[in-house]
């Protein structure tokens, strides 16, 4: 790390598991919107809202300032953030919640990974025993070898990567920078993503949109529907951008991460509210493996029930 800053372990648990919660939600609500509301003009409204929104609470807290000190590694973190939610969303309209989730936390092992191969933070014998407990769980739940695969699966992995690589900067590059700085960054290059997607899906033929709406359509007229679910996710956002930021500023990477694997049970319960979708019993058993990672991690299950 490059300031000396003492971890709040307790706090940065607490805030990525209120913020998992979010993303599941906010996840759920574009799954929700996917049918008839391009993700381009989803970027760019929410954005657009988001942004002010941000603006507003620095100016009442003590962040006024929120110019990045370190721009480039802000720059990037955000970019990989953004591309994140490119690859969870193309899959949406694909795949149930439960699945996206699963595949999605394929990114805790590549936090540790990164977290003990690149930055040099000890990620201890229970650390790396709970990364691949957790990732056995995640196999449980994707079943590679059988027929209930699909290599839809792996476009939420690749977001995993994205996720890890953000984790891993913040972690690293951005401890000193405030988290509403962060979360103005994000939204920005979401911004930025959605403008540039846009322009290109205006050069590509009309039929394509036809095929694959949600990420090949053109933007469509708002109405009372689509302006209250962009005032939710305006709201989620802020809360994701600043919550994940401070979260990977608490703690280390590796324990951090492994309490990510919260969103998978939040993705099954948000699935099961909106689109009544029910994880089976192999479904739910693989969450019980991916939670007992996390008990594994705290260090609550007796050190001699593990292999040091």
């Amino acid at each position: 790390m490059s300031e000396d800053k003492k971890d709040n372990t307790a706090l940065g648990v607490a805030v990525i598991v209120a913020t998992v919660f979010t993303m599941a939600l906010a996840d759920a609500v574009i799954k929700y919107a996917s049918s008839d509301f391009p993700l381009w003009q989803i970027f760019v409204v929410r954005s657009l809202a988001a942004v002010p929104m941000l603006i507003v609470i620095a100016l009442c807290t003590d962040a006024a300032d929120i110019r990045p000190r370190s721009p480039p590694w802000a720059i990037a973190r955000s970019l990989l953030l953004a591309f994140m939610y490119v690859a969870i969303y193309a899959a949406i309209p694909l795949l149930s919640l439960s699945v996206i989730a699963a595949s999605l936390y394929t990114g805790p092992i590549f936090v540790a990974l990164l977290s003990a191969f690149v930055i040099g933070e000890p990620v201890g014998a229970r650390g790396w025993a709970a990364v691949v407990l957790g990732f056995a769980g995640v196999l449980v739940i994707l079943r590679p070898h059988t027929g209930a695969f699909s290599f839809y699966m792996l476009i939420p992995v690749i977001a995993g990567l994205f996720y890890a690589l953000a984790a891993v900067i913040t972690r690293a590059k951005c401890p000193g920078e405030k988290p509403q700085t962060l979360a103005v960054m994000l939204n920005l290059s979401i911004l930025a993503v959605g403008l540039l997607a846009t322009a290109a899906v205006a050069l590509l033929p009309a039929h394509l949109g036809e095929v694959y709406p949600f990420l090949l359509g053109g933007w469509i007229v708002m109405g009372a529907r689509e302006w209250k679910l962009i005032a939710l996710l305006a709201l989620l956002i802020v809360i994701i951008g600043i919550g994940l930021a401070k979260a990977y500023q608490s703690a280390p990477p590796s324990v951090i991460a492994t309490f990510d694997y919260a969103y998978l049970l939040f993705a099954a319960f948000w699935g099961w509210v909106f689109f009544a979708e029910r994880p089976d019993l192999q479904t739910v058993t693989g969450m019980l493996v991916i939670a007992l990672a996390g008990l594994l991690v705290t260090g609550r299950i007796p050190a001699g029930l593990t292999r040091r």
